[in-house]
């Protein structure tokens, strides 16, 4: 991040986004905020615009109505800087497989524009704390899913950046390497980063997240902490049980399992 000035604004302010695709709403009126110091959970069922959105924030893609500032600046007025305030893991890994890891770790330093020594020395210490070491000189079309995983991780931590947007990011990870991310993300809101993360396993998201927004067909349908999630749709249970009520989806599950167990019990006949 160096030679950019961040302020104390808030690290996301999104007002009434909407992305349309040929006509059809992905996001529709999206409005939320996400702090320093906190990690705001993005969950949703397929199709609810958690990764359209995601991709508004960092700049991938403009709105079709409304706005969002990342730390003050617009993605679409600023997109360098937005760049720079943002580290990036995304659902689906955007690398170079005719690269290895060394090589597109200096390739993403120089676009980054670190200095060398810097660059050199965080990357070396990424590599070491993510036990990549061996596969430093290996094509990353050759490694596997959990290893890919990590280089996106190093990617977006390497320039130290005040945000980081994190969509599935303990997809293919061990256990070792999900527990040293968790870690990295305590480490990062001490620091009073602020994390956006976007997760399919509820019982990760209840357990890291300090506010939940849930999105349904685009549109926030629910937003607060656990608790207060828990309270808004009158439910004591877990995080999937507040998701599903929110959505609208338990009486379908409940449906569901009743239709098998009706099948099951033919069967057995």
């Amino acid at each position: 991040m160096e030679g950019l000035k961040v302020s104390d604004a808030l690290a996301i302010e999104a007002n009434r986004l909407v992305r349309r695709f040929d006509g059809k709403v992905a996001v529709n009126g999206l409005s939320f905020e996400v702090r320093r110091g906190e990690v705001y959970g993005l969950l949703g069922p397929n199709g609810a615009g958690k990764t359209t959105t995601i991709r508004m924030v960092c700049g991938l893609l403009p709105p079709s109505d409304g706005w969002v500032k990342v730390f003050g600046f617009d993605p679409a007025i600023h997109p360098i800087e937005v760049k720079t305030l943002v580290g990036l893991v995304p659902e689906e890994k955007m690398l170079y497989e005719s690269l290895t890891p060394k090589e597109f770790f200096d390739f993403i330093a120089s676009v980054r524009r670190l200095p060398r020594p810097v660059a050199t020395k965080r990357v070396r210490s990424l590599v070491e704390a993510f036990d990549m070491k061996e596969y430093y000189d290996t094509l990353i079309g050759a490694l596997s899913l959990g290893t890919r995983q990590k280089i996106a991780i190093i990617n977006a931590l390497v320039h130290e950046p005040p945000l980081l947007v994190l969509d599935e990011p303990l997809s293919g990870l061990d256990a070792r390497s999900a527990r040293l991310l968790k870690e990295f993300m305590n480490i990062h809101l001490e620091n009073r980063g602020a994390i956006l993360f976007s997760s399919h396993i509820l019982e990760v998201a209840e357990s890291l997240c300090t506010r939940i927004g849930i999105l349904d067909k685009g549109r926030l349908v629910a937003e607060g902490t656990v608790d207060e999630l828990r309270d808004l749709v009158k439910s004591h249970g877990s995080l999937e049980d507040v998701f599903l009520k929110a959505v609208q989806q338990d009486t379908e599950v409940a449906q569901a399992v009743q239709i098998l167990r009706q099948a099951l019990a033919e069967e057995r006949r």
